[in-house]
């Protein structure tokens, strides 16, 4: 599959809490997740208040060996990955995005394997490297709008499709939910649910899985036609 989901934080949420629950749900599996909300979108008038929650909840991750229990971030699964991470951080850089956390290289005390900064970017245009390629690593791209409908726009401009994230007022996001091309939309971060289907629009996939939609492609179909003729 893949995605480069969006997270739309409404005028009406709690930046505080929003923000620092997004960061984490990127961060989380070193942001080996297809489905991470890795393309936070934030009212420009909350923007800077969104970054200084992002940089404080980025900079709080405790990274270190995945067998220690206070550890939160480990490393990326190969070489492979840890290059390609490092070079879309560079893209991000280069192409004028403001760097507010992390960056290339391993993290400060860090001398050895695939560990990468969780690394935040703010001030990012879907033009940019950061905004239109699946990173598939710890990074967070925020991105202002000026409205909902130019939210909307900016979540959709995108190939992929796997999910979206919407956190706000369930009154508000529920209209806006309803407008996302994704194929699974989370409204405040709920808990992972077995029996809502989950697969992707666009170039995130075709089908689902989970409950009777996962079953549906491992069936049959067949049509009898003429029923009713002499």
């Amino acid at each position: 599959m893949g995605g480069k989901s969006p997270n739309i934080i409404l005028p009406g949420a709690n930046i505080a809490e929003a923000v620092a629950a997004g960061v984490t749900a990127v961060m989380s599996n070193t942001g080996q997740s297809c489905d991470a909300p890795t393309r936070m979108l934030v009212h420009r008038s909350q923007q800077a208040e969104a970054l200084q929650v992002a940089k404080e909840a980025a900079e709080a991750i405790k990274i270190g060996d995945p067998r220690d229990e206070d550890t939160v971030m480990g490393p990326l699964v190969s070489k492979i990955q840890f290059d390609k991470v490092q070079k879309l951080i560079q893209a991000g850089i280069d192409e004028g995005a403001t760097l507010v956390t992390g960056g290339t290289g391993r993290p400060v005390g860090v001398n050895r394997g695939w560990f990468t900064c969780p690394t935040v970017f703010g001030d990012v245009v879907n033009s940019m490297t950061i905004s239109k390629e699946e990173i598939f690593g710890p990074v967070l791209a925020i991105q202002p709008y000026d409205s909902i409908e130019d939210a909307i726009a900016q979540a959709n401009d995108t190939i992929y499709g796997l999910a979206a994230y919407i956190a706000g007022p369930v009154e508000d996001a529920i209209p806006v939910a309803r407008k996302l091309r994704a194929g699974t939309v989370n409204l405040n971060y709920p808990d992972w649910d077995t029996s809502a289907p989950f697969g992707g629009y666009k170039q995130s996939g075709n089908g689902r899985e989970y409950a009777d939609w996962g079953i549906h492609d491992f069936c049959e179909v067949k049509g009898i036609v003429g029923y009713g003729e002499a």
